[in-house]
């Protein structure tokens, strides 16, 4: 298994000043006939790190594996403003077809906020999607989204979205902060070594990073905007969808709804073994469902 660190690493700079923009990501090159592409969106509380065991087998398989930190997260840059998802997901569209010169649709692969990156990038540029894979997220403008956003499951949406307080509470214990997360949400919280965590809170611990991530949650209700917006105006993601979700997830039950309401051909799926973190808890599970899928 290839190590995260032996991965291409790069920085882009999509905008110099006012603020600076600047995505980093890891990148794997096709092994054999070149089947080609897909772009890996992670979550939160995570990163690029998220895909760590899944790029080495995805581009073994002949595809060139694009896996970014989104504005905010990982070693991009953390602005203090730009966190709807159709800003995160303009982003990655720009880092693509400007800087790495790509012309040809990318498989759209989102998990958690990553999931509703990777459904706006398919609203915004159909034309751009192979085919577009997203899931353990409720999808902001969704009937899921308006019904469990305030529930106990989802405390930290409320808790996230309040100015200041958040921060203020959560500094100098980044770590146990985000190992609640993983270790309530993932069926084997034994997939996150103590190196994983300390890894996550280095990066959720630099200045401005928990910020960034918080904002994201802020923007939900705009998301949730900009969502009806699109499918009143556009109609609902046409391109070939996968909602994927972990096989004991609470998101799985309800991902059927979700689809329902927002694309226009899509399959549910769920990874056996897994909780939330599908793409750590089983690999290859992860791996398998998502081939199975792109090649169909």
């Amino acid at each position: 298994m290839t190590a995260y660190s032996q991965f291409t690493h790069r920085q882009t700079l999509l905008q110099q000043s006012d603020p600076e923009i600047r995505i980093h990501h890891v990148e794997a090159e096709p092994s054999g006939t070149h089947k080609g592409i897909i772009l890996l969106i992670h979550g939160f509380p995570e990163s690029s790190y998220q895909f760590r065991h899944v790029m080495g087998p995805l581009s073994s398989a002949g595809y060139r594996v694009i896996a970014p930190d989104y504005r905010g997260a990982g070693y991009s840059s953390r602005p203090s403003t730009g966190y709807t998802k159709k800003i995160l997901a303009t982003d990655l569209h720009t880092l693509l077809t400007t800087h790495l010169n790509i012309t040809t649709p990318v498989h759209v692969v989102g998990h958690d906020i990553g999931g509703m990156i990777a459904h706006a990038y398919a609203h915004l540029f159909p034309d751009d999607v192979a085919s577009l894979i997203w899931g353990e997220c409720p999808l902001p403008g969704t009937t899921v989204y308006d019904d469990t956003k305030h529930t106990p499951p989802l405390w930290h949406f409320d808790f996230q979205t309040v100015p200041d307080v958040p921060e203020l509470l959560v500094s100098g214990h980044e770590k146990q902060y985000l190992k609640h997360f993983y270790d309530r949400l993932a069926q084997n919280p034994a997939a996150f070594t103590e190196a994983d965590l300390d890894f996550y809170a280095t990066l959720y611990s630099a200045p401005g990073a928990m910020r960034a991530g918080f904002n994201v949650y802020r923007a939900f209700e705009e998301d949730k905007r900009d969502n009806l917006l699109w499918v009143r105006e556009k109609g609902k993601v046409g391109v070939r969808t996968m909602i994927l979700g972990g096989e004991s997830s609470l998101l799985t039950a309800l991902a059927q709804g979700m689809g329902e309401e927002m694309d226009e051909r899509f399959v549910v799926e769920a990874v056996e073994g897994s909780g939330h973190y599908i793409a750590e808890e089983n690999p290859e599970g992860f791996v398998g469902k998502l081939l199975g899928f792109v090649e169909a």
